[in-house]
């Protein structure tokens, strides 16, 4: 590999990957392993729940699939280093930048209607990107494809409100949905290997359209209907304000890689973005209904959550690619020896995820959500003392870390993910899935960059430890 292929595979990166402080469970935490189940569930909660989680592990599926062979595709259409990194971000720019705005969507005009609206629009980018002939039509899909995610992952998180409509299994099923994405980014980066070695990355996007379908075609039976929200404006103002601010701070981050910080392009980008998100709370306090009631986020225990969520995705994409790089670098391993190296990780991660619910149920979110940070530090730690040595083998120095993160990494996010939701009103249920999803979005984006302009790869992979390791300590103080 070469080293611009190194670089453009780090740029993918930034795209790719609540209430109790005692050790009992909360009044809200769940208490039991299956969300489906208890007297606040329907007969059809079950099949529900499945259908919304498909959708959620897809979306984020589509943000990873295409790391591996994105050096393939610029050979084919003759990409250079700019053209890759803007193809890599383009998902993820209108993905981050418009789900606040999705959420109220979802919230004024309910959450199956903008959820079957975004399906529609997410399967036909999907079904464009991989007939395109040209990187034009490729960027457009890719963009009209985080359009459409945008739409549809707040949508589903307001829709799972309705299924689950008491506060105590809405829990139980929040402590499963918050593994479902970071085993979307997993099963994405797994399968962009196989995928690649064996086929063309065009049928990456088989995935996403399969998901898509079957979901418009489902939703009519499985999914109950939610009111719209009569009388609330959509706040245009506030929307374009974060929008654009949002997707020109990723954009300037992901230019990081490319540019030096002081360059004209990342300038430009990130000075404009601070100036246009300085004056979103300004506008928000001004505004009848805004985008973002900032007394959402004055929940200490809420903003610790949303921090741990971002912090957990950015610390998977942060592994996923350093290690990936190492393997067929400096290890010389092919891309599907590289996957492979990887089923131990995803394996760990779906055991986890199942663990997350009696474990929360036992021990209580907050209990859970820091002995999860602190079991991924461990990872991230051993990762960076060994993972990254070529001598080392493959049991002795990656295995450990590889089972750790992901353990670690599935309890702090399901117990964040409570956390997260935890009190939040059926009327704000699809702000609370955008403010959720920006969150787990912009974590790799922003700390991604930040932790490798720190310099070497050990370097990076250790202050993701640190950051983790803290998080855990403040979620033992903030009540």
């Amino acid at each position: 590999m070469t080293a611009t292929q190194s670089g453009n595979m780090k740029a993918v990166a930034p795209a790719a990957v609540s209430a109790a402080t005692t050790t009992g469970p909360s009044p809200s935490a769940p208490r039991a392993t299956d969300p489906a189940s208890g007297p606040a569930s329907g007969p059809a909660s079950g099949p529900a729940f499945v259908l919304l989680g498909a959708v959620q592990m897809s979306l984020i599926f589509t943000l990873t699939s295409l790391i591996v062979p994105l050096p393939a595709i610029g050979g084919e259409f003759g990409l250079a280093r700019d053209g890759l990194l803007l193809l890599s971000a383009a998902y993820g720019l209108t993905f981050a930048g418009l789900l606040l705005f999705g959420g109220r969507i979802a919230d004024r005009f309910g959450g199956r209607r903008a959820l079957n609206v975004g399906l529609v629009v997410f399967a036909v980018a999907s079904l464009a990107a991989p007939l395109a002939q040209g990187p034009g039509v490729l960027l457009t899909a890719r963009f009209a494809q985080g359009v459409g995610a945008a739409l549809t992952a707040p949508a589903a998180m307001a829709v799972l409100r309705a299924v689950f409509p008491q506060p105590a299994a809405y829990g139980r099923a929040m402590a499963t949905w918050g593994g479902l994405s970071v085993l979307g980014a997993t099963a994405g980066n797994l399968l962009s290997g196989v995928i690649s070695a064996l086929s063309t990355w065009r049928l990456s996007f088989v995935v996403p359209v399969a998901v898509a379908v079957a979901a418009l075609a489902l939703a009519p039976r499985l999914l109950p209907a939610t009111p719209a929200g009569e009388g609330r404006s959509l706040d245009l103002p506030g929307a374009l304000l974060a929008t654009a601010g949002i997707s020109l701070a990723s954009y300037g981050l992901v230019l990081t890689d490319a540019h030096s910080w002081g360059s004209t392009g990342v300038l430009v980008a990130l000075l404009t973005a601070a100036v246009l998100l300085v004056a979103f709370p300004i506008v928000e306090r001004r505004a009848r209904d805004p985008l973002l009631p900032l007394g959402f986020l004055r929940n200490g225990r809420r903003v610790l959550a949303l921090s741990a969520i971002g912090l957990t995705a950015a610390g998977t994409a942060t592994a996923f690619v350093l290690l990936s790089l190492s393997l067929q670098e400096d290890r010389g391993w092919s891309a599907l020896q590289t996957s492979a190296a990887f089923v131990p990780f995803a394996v760990t991660l779906l055991l986890a995820g199942r663990a997350a619910g009696p474990l929360i149920a036992r021990y209580g979110t907050a209990t859970v959500t820091t002995a999860g940070l602190v079991t991924a530090a461990a990872g991230l730690g051993l990762l960076a003392l060994t993972g990254l040595a070529e001598n080392t083998p493959y049991a002795l120095g990656l295995l450990p870390g590889l089972l750790l993160l992901p353990a670690g990494g599935a309890a702090a996010f399901a117990g964040a993910a409570v956390l997260a939701t935890d009190g939040v009103e059926p009327h704000q249920a699809g702000l609370a899935g955008g403010v959720m999803n920006t969150a787990m979005e912009l974590g790799p984006t922003v700390i991604f960059a930040t932790v490798l302009a720190l310099g070497s790869d050990k370097v990076s992979l250790a202050a993701m430890a640190i950051a983790f390791a803290a998080a855990g300590f403040l979620n033992t103080r903030i009540k």
